[in-house]
């Protein structure tokens, strides 16, 4: 009995993510549905975005401590693929919550896509590549897998978001319905076949290469996380359960967020971008830690997999859930960047072709991504 109690609390700080975020929500859509009509007042509205804001960013945290436990078990790219679609989960029912409250943003499904790109594929890859080539020098990675990566993700982010922006089918840089079909069709079938090559045929692609020498292709299974620092590993039914029960209060808190997003940028007249990057780095925070925990520890093929995988992710996932609440709803969606986010967008694209064209990785190649990152972020707010 004197035995269990110390498991019993134990078991409860290890799953205080889940406890926090679970106790959040039954709160505000209990007695605490009415502190929303206080928006008005600076205070409570603060205080009402740091709490939910943190809720589920600490969720967001619990999520991947699961996803790296599920890593250890099945070993990679399933653990890192388990952590993506997670995330973009995350990302796509977020997006969602705040396309159907409030006022009508028809740009936030691309104003987000662009700054997880931004995010993913030069600040975490730049400081990835910074950190790993600091402590380690070079760094090898498995050139064949970020190939495949870039294969896919370079056609899908110039048909979804650089397209649209010369479609004559509409006189906004929209899809007509006829587009929207075919386009997201095409998105999620050709994301579909890489992950059937991912977990499939060519599934060493996506493991560290072994140290040479060795005389074997690939790192050794054990070896593949690279050391999260999860806590405890327990079974896979455990952590599949508790990932999904701990992703239960983000998406129920989405819509509370979005609220409160959206009062915050129509009152201090924000710039619409700034509302996507707040969806962006909340799903992406913990999985940017990991990534560069992972080059850090001189695994930096988990951290390509984790940044690779989910830009693409973003792009074959949320394209396909954005055109069908937009079929659904009868919403506009303005997926076309300007001329000045195309032009990141094919630098970005560009450099992630000279980083990842080669098998080693160094210090200077993660600056030139965080240079690009930095101009990314002073055009938000002074285009």
């Amino acid at each position: 009995m004197h035995e269990a109690k110390p498991a019993a609390l134990a078991l409860l700080r290890q799953e205080g993510a889940f406890v926090c975020g679970a106790l959040t929500t039954a709160i505000l859509m209990t007695v605490g549905a009415g502190w929303f009509t206080l928006l008005g007042q600076p205070l409570p509205t603060v205080l009402l975005f740091v709490w939910i804001f943190a809720a589920m960013l600490w969720c967001a945290f619990g999520v991947v401590r699961h996803a790296d436990a599920l890593a250890d078990l099945l070993g990679e790219p399933y653990g890192t693929l388990i952590l993506t679609l997670s995330v973009i989960s995350i990302e796509v029912a977020l997006i969602a919550a705040i396309m159907l409250t409030g006022d009508a943003n028809p740009s936030l499904a691309r104003d987000t896509m662009l700054a997880v790109i931004m995010i993913v594929l030069n600040a975490l890859v730049g400081i990835s590549l910074l950190i790993g080539g600091l402590r380690h020098g070079e760094q090898e990675f498995n050139l064949q897998g970020a190939r495949a990566y870039l294969a896919v993700l370079i056609p899908l982010a110039t048909m979804t978001l650089i397209l649209p922006r010369f479609t004559k089918s509409t006189d906004a840089p929209t899809l007509s319905v006829t587009q929207e079909i075919l386009f997201g069709a095409i998105t999620i079938a050709l994301y579909a076949i890489f992950l059937a090559v991912q977990t499939g045929r060519h599934r060493a692609f996506f493991k560290q290469p072994a140290p040479a020498g060795t005389g074997t292709g690939t790192a050794p299974a054990d070896e593949g996380t690279g050391g999260h620092g999860h806590g405890p590993v327990r079974s896979v039914p455990y952590h599949a359960v508790l990932l999904v029960l701990t992703m239960l209060p983000i998406v129920l808190l989405s819509k509370k967020l979005a609220l409160l997003v959206d009062f915050g940028t129509a009152t201090l007249a924000a710039p619409a971008a700034l509302g996507g990057v707040l969806v962006a780095i909340l799903v992406l925070a913990p999985e940017g830690l990991a990534a560069v925990h992972a080059a850090r520890a001189n695994q930096v093929q988990r951290s390509v997999n984790i940044c690779l995988g989910s830009a693409l992710a973003t792009i074959g996932l949320t394209v396909p859930a954005v055109l069908l609440i937009s079929l659904v709803t009868g919403q506009t969606v303005v997926l076309g960047l300007d001329e000045v986010e195309i032009v990141l967008l094919v630098l970005t694209l560009a450099l992630g072709m000279l980083t990842f064209g080669a098998v080693r990785t160094n210090m200077l190649q993660g600056v030139a991504h965080l240079v690009i990152f930095l101009v990314y972020l002073v055009l938000i707010f002074n285009p």
